[in-house]
């Protein structure tokens, strides 16, 4: 990859903050960052004492020798954080979600385009080797025909009580299948239940119907037993299952479907294998594609336009759910 001429600087150095500053730091492209507490300025300073920390948005946006920005903000801000960006001449990454409002997202793309600017968003898991081969196996017609993919993003930890867990968990699952099926739903039903704060939805459930009767399912919860974080691809001709919260991420179940006297479809089992992936880490990996996307020009996956498709569908959710929550 050609160097990158410049630097990227990190605004809002918080719970994700600070990883994306720890990758920005390892690959060498971090310049400056910007976080509205003077007491984690102070902290992150002692650990990266080389990386300026400046004490507003605009010493970043107003340096030329900035490039390009990664936004970790709170979700409500990233549009005001992303557009004055854009207007500053920077290539922008804002993590997930783009915006809050369709609106707000298709301005950004247009600002981007009008500019020459890379618009990335960080979904991050397409980034993730386990991902990447998954892709690999269902586009070279490994599993066949893809019946049904579902997700399960399970915890009992962060609550919420500004954002539905819509928001925190979803985006990310919405965008991977979008991206291992290569279409957009046609049809979307969502439905949950909010039990800690009135409103604030803890679990929900969306189901995704697609074109040649591809099926797909998001169920995510703050509000469960234990933590989970599968992904399962069910095709003609084997399983996929991305699990990433074990050592070994990939599993192929290359169960098959026998038909006894052509009446009687009969389970014939196998033995799960375990499929070799790259040890990389995807933060890394999504951050590379960003630096990468500067140099070359070309747009990452999870461009500004993937970001909205999935923020339309998020939004549909949430209305679907509420919807049904005040029937």
């Amino acid at each position: 990859m050609e160097e990158l001429k410049g630097k990227i600087s990190l605004i809002g150095a918080g719970y994700w903050g600070k990883n994306i500053l720890r990758n920005l730091y390892e690959l060498g492209f971090i310049h400056s960052v910007f976080d509205a507490s003077p007491e984690r300025r102070a902290e992150l300073k002692e650990k990266y004492p080389e990386v300026e920390f400046v004490d507003s948005i605009e010493k970043i946006l107003e340096n030329p020798e900035v490039v390009g920005v990664c936004i970790a903000t709170p979700a409500v801000t990233h549009y005001e954080v992303a557009k004055k960006s854009l207007l500053a001449g920077k290539h922008v990454f804002v993590e997930k979600p783009l915006a809050l409002k369709v609106e707000e997202a298709e301005e950004l793309i247009k600002l981007a385009d009008e500019f020459g600017k890379i618009l990335m968003v960080g979904h991050i898991l397409n980034y993730h080797p386990a991902v990447i081969k998954m892709k690999e196996m269902i586009r070279s017609g490994e599993i066949g025909r893809i019946y049904y993919i579902y997700s399960n993003r399970l915890n009992i930890g962060k609550l919420r009580t500004e954002e539905n867990i819509i928001w925190s968990f979803a985006p990310h699952d919405v965008s991977v299948i979008l991206n291992l099926v290569g279409e957009e739903p046609i049809k979307l039903s969502a439905s949950g239940g909010s039990y800690i704060t009135p409103e604030i939805f803890d679990v929900t459930l969306m189901d995704f119907e697609f074109k040649n009767n591809i099926r797909g399912h998001i169920f995510v919860s703050w509000l469960h037993p234990f933590k989970e974080q599968k992904l399962v691809v069910v095709g003609s001709e084997a399983m996929l299952l991305f699990d990433d919260l074990t050592e070994e991420k990939l599993f192929l179940y290359p169960h098959k479907i026998k038909w006894i006297e052509g009446k009687i479809p009969v389970a014939e089992k196998a033995e799960r294998k375990p499929i070799s992936i790259e040890k990389k880490e995807p933060l890394k990996e999504e951050l590379r594609q960003f630096a990468k996307s500067i140099i070359t020009g070309e747009p990452p996956y999870s461009d500004g336009r993937e970001g909205l498709k999935v923020l339309k569908i998020l939004n549909e959710a949430e209305k679907l759910v509420r919807q049904e929550s005040h029937q």
